[in-house]
């Protein structure tokens, strides 16, 4: 679909017409009673001086529009009725002119009358309406464009985040989690990491179709989440969750927010007999979600592309126009979700 702007600018000659028609209406209205009152030798110059007008209009009208489309674009309408006032005045007073000279040579013309006042008068406000509807229109269009690139960055970012954390190494790291238990021949303890494992992949599959989530179901996740790491890890990994339960319904945030922190936190920590590792996850007064732990960095860096803060920061920005923090010193690392 064309812009209005483009629409107005292809269809320019036409719409030009018309209005300078519509201006000068009360001229052809009275065009029979004014034919009678002057001599019939006098007709061609009549008539001339009226086409005159018709074209003074048309050409007036489509400049002062293309003039409104490419030179005020933005303008908000008092500053754009005020430019087309000045411009509409200054072109007045060359018609008046015109018309003076014209009226000392015989032709009948009304430069006195108040209808020549009202014709330009009407047709500075036309003009000035045309292109404040055209702003407007373009406004619109832009937010429209502006929502649909935001919606396909929203789109792109979750997929990002997904490929990012449903990775084989998790997967794996999955499987061999239920080979241990199946090798201990703990069936109850198999059975409740079998499900729980369901329960994340479940929770992953459907956040495709969610945007924001209440906290309480963020949190469900990382409890399941949090069985799956605590038998992988032979509980050298705890976690600490501390959360209003009223709060927890009545906040929001990003889908799949806690997964890539936790997730970040074991790529890039050891954890092991000698350094237990505790996340901490609570609410602070200023109403963010503070995810903890403390600094036990591998020997070796491990292999990442780095992104899984990059995403999340991207997702809350495109979901909350908010960016989260991130605060570290040589013993502990905190991020820190903002919440609505």
């Amino acid at each position: 679909m064309d812009s209005f702007d483009l629409y107005i600018s292809r269809k320019l000659p036409l719409i030009s017409l018309t209005s300078a028609v519509f201006i000068i209406y009360p001229n052809l209205s009275c065009l029979p009673w004014e034919i009678n009152m002057i001599p019939e030798e006098s007709y061609p110059l009549y008539f001339t001086y009226f086409i005159y007008r018709l074209l003074f209009f048309w050409g007036f009208i489509a400049w002062l529009i293309r003039y409104n489309l490419k030179k005020l674009p933005t303008a908000p309408f008092r500053q754009r009725l005020g430019r087309n006032f000045l411009m509409t005045l200054a072109t007045y007073l060359v018609f008046l002119g015109i018309s003076y000279t014209v009226s000392r040579y015989g032709i009948r013309t009304d430069f006195r009358g108040s209808t020549l006042i009202s014709q330009f008068a009407v047709s500075c406000v036309l003009c000035t309406v045309i292109g404040y509807i055209s702003m407007l229109y373009t406004r619109q269009r832009e937010k429209e464009n502006e929502i649909e690139r935001l919606r396909f960055e929203n789109l792109k970012s979750r997929c990002d985040a997904l490929a990012n954390q449903i990775n084989p190494h998790f997967f794996f790291n999955s499987l061999n989690g239920i080979s241990s238990l199946i090798r201990k021949k703990d069936d109850k303890k198999t059975l409740t990491y079998v499900n729980q494992l369901s329960d994340i992949f479940r929770y992953i599959l459907q956040s495709d179709h969610k945007g924001l989530v209440p906290l309480r179901e963020e949190l469900e996740f990382i409890e399941s989440f949090r069985y799956v790491m605590e038998v992988r890890f032979a509980n050298k990994l705890d976690f600490s969750i501390e959360a209003d339960e009223r709060e927890k319904d009545t906040l929001v945030l990003p889908v799949l927010s806690l997964l890539p922190l936790v997730d970040n936190i074991i790529v890039h920590n050891r954890i092991d007999s000698e350094c237990k590792m505790t996340i901490t996850i609570r609410l602070d007064d200023r109403g963010e979600l503070v995810v903890a732990n403390p600094m036990h960095p591998k020997l070796t860096p491990p292999d990442t592309n780095g992104t899984g803060l990059d995403n999340l920061n991207k997702r809350f920005e495109l979901l909350m126009n908010k960016q989260i923090r991130v605060e570290h010193d040589a013993n502990a690392f905190r991020v820190y979700l903002p919440l609505k």
